[in-house]
């Protein structure tokens, strides 16, 4: 999926609501469980407080993300700001995970020293509060992560659930001390912390590979080069880079084609390519296309060759030596098999009867021959 410019501004304040709705309710549940803990001697409660307090640093950090995320491109960020998203993700994931040890550290110092609970009813109410809210902010902010392919979306949805389960972890441990089992709520809890850490290291890991610019799925790479090779004019298919950018994938390829294809027939290849390549990757938002006229990966480019404006001086030179500088019409150059080829283009008034084709060609290849780094020679002729 391509977004286009009202796409984005869309996303932008779709995301931006979801988390401002996630940080008002986190808020309150923070201050009701912390007051409810307080009250009720609940040491886990007053601890899911602080969890709540917690997703508001996360909800700020996604606020500033999708702010940044979609500014355009400028001179410092040329390829865009999408992966200001990427590295709150990896903060965010960060944040889950001092959150899961968190939890995990408070559970086993709970184990060994459980605490009797008053005001019962007052406890289980605000923790069901905090079950059903949390649980409806993950799914809130699920749906729109999936549509608008977020990953740092997702991140927060899932920091939601985590903060379901403790409060689930809260629940339990409120229910084993009134029927005289205080240490399951430290058994839940340390479960918990342990989801909450794996969850952590999956965002993580998935926001790390992307900022090392880790290649999309092999089969999706496998496709593509499938695809491009099928392009009319693309001999083969090499050099093909993917990775990801935010939620958008970019690429890099290089194509051989025929090389002596015009310049322009060339661009109209790349053009197919692009195409195809953004046909086959939904997600492709920016395709860099390289014309080969021979595998750079097998052959090396010619450093060591003259240039264009060198090569033309001596060709010049050495057409003037031999008397034929005047009669060439344009020349046109080919580096390849790691010789520079020419092509000379006469005009058709240079042929007279001691003055054929061949003998034209003839002594262009002899003056062609003596020259370092220069291959084959041809000639064309035409009326203007």
């Amino acid at each position: 999926m391509i977004f286009t410019a009202l796409d984005l501004i869309k996303r932008t304040q779709t995301s931006q609501k979801v988390t401002l709705v996630g940080a008002v309710v986190d808020f309150l549940l923070a201050v009701f469980k912390i007051i409810a803990g307080f009250v009720g001697n609940s040491g886990a409660l007053i601890a899911d407080g602080i969890h709540s307090f917690s997703d508001l640093l996360s909800d700020g950090l996604v606020l500033y993300a999708t702010k940044h995320s979609f500014l355009d491109a400028d001179e410092e960020h040329p390829y865009g700001h999408k992966r200001f998203e990427t590295v709150a993700t990896l903060g965010l994931a960060i944040i889950l995970a001092i959150v899961g040890l968190g939890v995990i550290f408070d559970a086993i110092t709970r184990l060994a020293n459980p605490a009797s609970l008053s005001h019962s009813a007052l406890l289980l109410s605000i923790t069901a509060l905090s079950i059903f809210s949390k649980e409806a902010l993950y799914w809130y902010t699920l749906k729109v992560a999936n549509t608008y392919k977020s990953d740092l979306l997702k991140a927060n949805a899932w920091h939601h659930r985590s903060d379901s389960l403790s409060s689930i972890v809260v629940l339990v441990g409120i229910f084993g001390s009134l029927n005289g089992y205080p240490y399951l709520d430290s058994i839940a809890a340390i479960i918990v912390g342990l989801m909450v850490v794996y969850i952590a290291w999956k965002l993580g890991l998935g926001a790390t590979k992307e900022l090392v610019d880790t290649s999309i799925d092999a089969q999706q790479v496998a496709q593509l080069k499938h695809a491009l090779g099928q392009i009319s004019g693309v001999n083969s298919v090499h050099s093909l880079r993917t990775r990801k950018i935010g939620h958008t994938i970019s690429c890099d390829v290089h194509v051989q084609v025929d090389p002596f294809l015009s310049v322009s027939e060339g661009h109209i290849i790349s053009v197919s390519v692009e195409r195809v390549a953004q046909k086959c990757l939904k997600d492709l938002s920016d395709v860099t296309v390289h014309i080969d006229v021979e595998d750079d990966e097998i052959n090396a480019p010619y450093e060591t060759l003259p240039e264009r404006s060198q090569a033309l001086g001596i060709l010049t030179k050495a057409l003037f030596n031999n008397e034929y500088d005047g009669e060439i019409n344009r020349i046109q150059l080919h580096y390849l098999e790691g010789k520079i080829h020419v092509d000379f283009y006469l005009l058709l008034k240079c042929l007279k009867p001691d003055n054929s084709a061949d003998k034209i060609l003839a002594e262009l290849q002899k003056t062609v021959s003596k020259l370092e780094s220069f291959g084959k020679t041809k000639i064309y002729f035409s009326q203007d």
